[in-house]
Formats: structure tokens, C-alpha cells, sequence
């Protein structure tokens, strides 16, 4: 009889290294989520080395007695990579290489990593495959020797992993298609955007750190049925849904992709179309994981990302989410918002309220209506229904009167 092997994909087993340059630093905590990263993307975390030094080192990033400890440290925990807590230069990839004999990375790969195992849609695949071309056009050499030492794991999933040993030539062509789709796709986001706007439907994106609880506040809102997992990245697709508000009037909500800090540039212009719906968007529902130390350093990532994307000039909700982790006594601040709200998404407490904050800013960008339509213009009262708030409608022999509450944009439409 003939004996059965059971095939097991080889665990990667990683080193995290780190360069603090300053004492005040959070090295400690960008390495705690780097190692959060490395789990998200299916790997195990065997041992982390960080060094103190006035500057990173521009050859190979750590200096030669760090090399030495890590190079032990990979043989004694049986590793079979290191990944660096910043991005590193083609020269450094190289070198470390070159110096530990292993699969080098760096925390830029991991994210395009994970990014490439989550996108769904054809505009999300086009975007990481955009980005992790862009990435690898700058390092094919330090790549090619990386993964001939370890068939696969991190750094060579996703749309792109097919495109990884064809020459430089190749993949500059490969980044021009790319581009060109995704300015079909901006378009096409470019008309739907127009559409609602001339709609008078107030569009409002949801934003946040990775895995502040953006996503399982849009499911408990809107019932959208989307990935909701307590992972880094578990949603990276943007989704929009219509909210109805306890004064019926609908709003759309859009959730968008978490930020993060060191998020890699390529990310950032890649993905412009879609964190783009904030800047288009008429108020920013800023979503905070307030049980998390981390909390003002990420609400700082947050606002400088958007920063980046130059959204300014929008009413801003802080919604401090988790509540139901924290003491009651615990203060949240946010000086940049317009409105602060606590809730907890998993729970429910706290969403009336911030309904209510929304209904709010609706109501305040609305003018009052008050006026008798003739029958003949009946349709502009289910217009009214539809992008307002009707108060009333009383049929009389002159015609319907109505109270409403109207866009300001759609005003003059129902007034003349």
C-alpha cells in the first residue's frame, strides 16, 4: 500500500527589525503592529531585534554588529526571513541580503502584501497590482534573489506575483495599461459621484485608523453585510449604502480603506480614486478605536493622511468607538472635530446619538420651504420626499401645501 504524505505549506517564521533614532520614538509601538501585520499576512513573528542609532544606516539599514546578532538569531529560532520596520532602499535590500543570506522584506511589502489577498473588485485588484509594480520596478534584482530562497509567502501573493521575473521594460508597460484602466474606472466613480451630487443626497465617508471599527459600523447602520474582523486591512474595497435616518430623510455612507502609519506612498497614490470619496464627500464620520493606548498617535495619522489627500473644509464627526472596552471616566479629546460622539458599534450604545448629530448637519445645510403646489407639480413633492425632509402635506382646493425642508441647491427648483 502506498504510504500518503500530507503536503504543508512552509511556515514563515520571521525576524522584525527595527532602527530607533530618538528616544521619544514610538519604535516600540510601530514594531508591535508591524507584528500584527505579519500575522495578518500569514506569518509568525520568531524574534525582534531593535537598534538604537543616531540615523538608519544607508547601506544596510542596521550596522554590522546587529547583522551579526540577526544572522545568529536566524539560525537559532530556524527563521526564514526578516522583515524591517521601514521602507528600504533597493541598496539596503541588496546588501542585507547579501549580508544574512535570507528572504529579506520590509513593512511596505507586508502591507502590499495584504492589500493584495484582500482586494475583491476590479478597480481594488488594478490599484494593488498598480502599486506593487511601482514597488518592485525599482527592486527586481534584490527580489529575484529573495525569492529564490523561499517559493512564496509574503511579498509574492496578489495580482502582481505573475509580472515578479519579466524585465524592467515589461512591467513600465504593464504600470501604463494599469493606469490607463484605472483612469476608466476614475471616470466611471467620476459620473456615479456627479449623479448623487445633482441628487441633493448628502454623501458622508467613513474614515479611520485599520481596524478602528469602520466597517462594523457601516454593518450595524446599514445592515451592508460586509467583512467585519478584528484584523488589520479586513475590508480594503470601498463600500457605499444608503442610511435612512429617523426622520427619513437618506444619506449615503462609503466606507474607505484604513490608514496606517508608515502607510507606503505607492498606496496612497494608487489608491487616490478611492480615498478620494472623502475629499468628495460632505461630512467625514472620523472613526477612533478610543480602548486603544495608541489613540492620539492614529488620530494624528489619520488627520495627516487626509492632509496628503488635501481633504480640508469638510464638517468633521469624531466617532469614538469600542466604549464598551474603556471605564466611563476614560477622556476622549478631539480638537480638529466638528462634533464628538461615543458609541460602540458592536454594542449599539451611542448610535441614536450619532444619527441625530447627522441629522443635525443635514438640517443646518437645508433651507425651509413653505408653499402651495399646483396639482400639475405633484412629482416635486415625491422629489421633496426623496432629497429633503417633508414636514407636511395638507390637499386643498388651491393645491397641495407643503412644509419642507429642502436642499439649498434644489431651492430655487421647488420655489419658482
Amino acid at each position: 500500500m502506498a504510504e500518503m504524505y500530507e503536503l504543508k505549506e512552509q511556515e514563515e517564521r520571521v525576524i522584525l527589525v527595527a532602527v530607533s533614532t530618538d528616544d521619544n520614538d514610538d519604535t516600540i509601538h510601530s514594531v508591535e503592529e508591524l507584528s500584527e501585520l505579519v500575522a495578518t499576512a500569514g506569518a509568525v513573528t520568531v524574534g525582534t531585534v531593535i537598534q538604537n542609532r543616531e540615523n538608519i544606516h544607508p547601506g544596510t539599514y542596521v550596522g554590522k554588529g546587529k547583522i551579526d546578532e540577526i544572522r545568529e538569531m536566524l539560525w537559532e529560532r530556524e527563521a526564514t526571513g526578516v522583515i524591517c520596520d521601514d521602507e528600504l532602499s533597493p541598496a539596503q535590500l541588496r546588501n542585507l541580503e547579501d549580508a544574512l543570506q535570507t528572504k529579506v522584506m520590509d513593512r511596505t511589502m507586508v502591507i502590499l502584501d495584504i492589500f493584495a489577498s484582500r482586494a475583491r473588485t476590479r478597480e481594488g485588484k488594478i490599484q494593488v497590482e498598480l502599486a506593487q509594480l511601482k514597488y518592485r520596478a525599482v527592486r527586481l534584482i534584490g527580489l529575484r534573489n529573495s525569492l529564490s530562497r523561499l517559493g512564496g509567502g509574503i511579498g509574492t501573493r496578489g495580482p502582481g506575483e505573475k509580472k515578479l521575473e519579466i524585465d524592467r521594460r515589461l512591467i513600465h508597460d504593464r504600470i501604463s495599461v494599469l493606469k490607463a484602466e484605472l483612469e476608466d474606472v476614475k471616470r466611471h466613480r467620476d459620473v456615479q459621484r456627479k449623479q448623487r451630487e445633482g441628487s441633493g443626497t448628502l454623501s458622508v465617508a467613513i474614515v479611520g485608523y485599520t481596524n478602528a471599527g469602520k466597517s462594523t459600523l457601516l454593518n450595524k447602520l446599514t445592515q451592508a453585510g460586509i467583512l467585519a474582523e478584528d484584523k488589520l486591512f479586513a475590508t480594503l474595497d470601498p463600500t457605499t449604502r444608503a442610511l435612512t435616518l429617523p426622520g427619513g430623510e437618506k444619506v449615503l455612507l462609503t466606507d474607505t480603506v484604513g490608514f496606517i502609519r508608515k502607510l507606503p506612498h505607492h498606496l496612497i497614490d494608487a489608491f487616490k480614486s478611492t480615498l478620494e470619496e472623502a475629499k468628495y464627500s460632505d461630512v467625514i464620520l472620523h472613526v477612533v478605536d478610543c480602548s486603544n493606548p495608541q489613540m492620539d498617535m492614529q488620530m494624528h495619522v489619520v488627520y495627516e493622511t487626509l492632509r496628503q489627500l488635501e481633504v480640508k473644509g469638510k464638517e468633521i464627526v469624531t466617532v469614538f468607538n469600542k466604549i464598551d472596552r474603556i471605564d466611563a471616566d476614560v477622556t476622549c479629546r478631539d480638537p480638529k472635530a466638528d462634533y464628538r460622539v461615543k458609541i460602540s458599534a458592536k454594542t449599539g450604545e451611542g448610535l441614536d446619538t450619532l444619527l441625530e448629530t447627522i441629522e443635525n448637519i443635514l438640517r443646518s445645510r437645508r433651507i425651509y420651504l413653505e408653499k402651495i403646489f399646483p396639482y400639475a407639480e405633484a412629482g416635486k413633492i415625491q422629489k421633496i420626499r426623496k432629497n429633503g425632509q417633508l414636514l407636511s402635506e395638507e390637499y386643498t382646493d388651491e393645491g397641495i401645501h407643503v412644509k419642507a425642508y429642502v436642499p439649498a441647491e434644489l431651492f430655487e427648483e421647488f420655489y419658482r
